[in-house]
């Protein structure tokens, strides 16, 4: 059948997570882009809705809690180093319980808190296009 991202453009979401005028960003071992500081997200599973997915990978990768979700936009990445192409919908929450973990160290190697102004690097393409979606209000928080 292939692989989603890979034989095919995948279907993934992100989720941007905000407190107290910072975004959590993970960083990746794996392709695409590993190495980069990005927002917490996945694919989509075959009959899971979109918004459903973002809360599920959201809480899979932190260990938070994840309440209200918002829409932000969509986003397609077509990464050339690693041959990958994703189309994926965007989420906004600041309506989260618990301190975020490293759950899945194979995965992700660091994560943390950062001011939208001072952003860590490198940024992934996916994790840039989210920020640039969000509402001006978010990003003057």
């Amino acid at each position: 059948m292939g692989r989603p991202g890979l034989d095919f453009p995948g279907f993934g979401v992100g989720l941007v997570i905000l407190r107290d005028a910072k975004i959590l960003l993970y960083k990746r071992l794996r392709a695409p882009e590993a190495g980069y500081w990005n927002i917490v997200g996945g694919k989509v599973d075959h009959m899971e809705p979109a918004e459903q997915a973002a809360r599920r990978e959201a809480e899979e990768e932190t260990g938070l809690s994840i309440g209200r979700i918002e829409r932000l936009g969509m986003t397609e990445q077509i990464i050339d180093a690693d041959r990958q192409h994703w189309i994926s919908l965007l989420y906004l929450t600041r309506d989260i319980e618990g301190e975020p973990q490293l759950t899945e160290p194979d995965k992700l190697s660091d994560f943390g808190w950062f001011p939208l102004t001072d952003l860590p690097e490198p940024l992934s393409a996916f994790t840039k296009a989210a920020i640039a979606a969000l509402p001006a209000a978010a990003q003057g928080e």
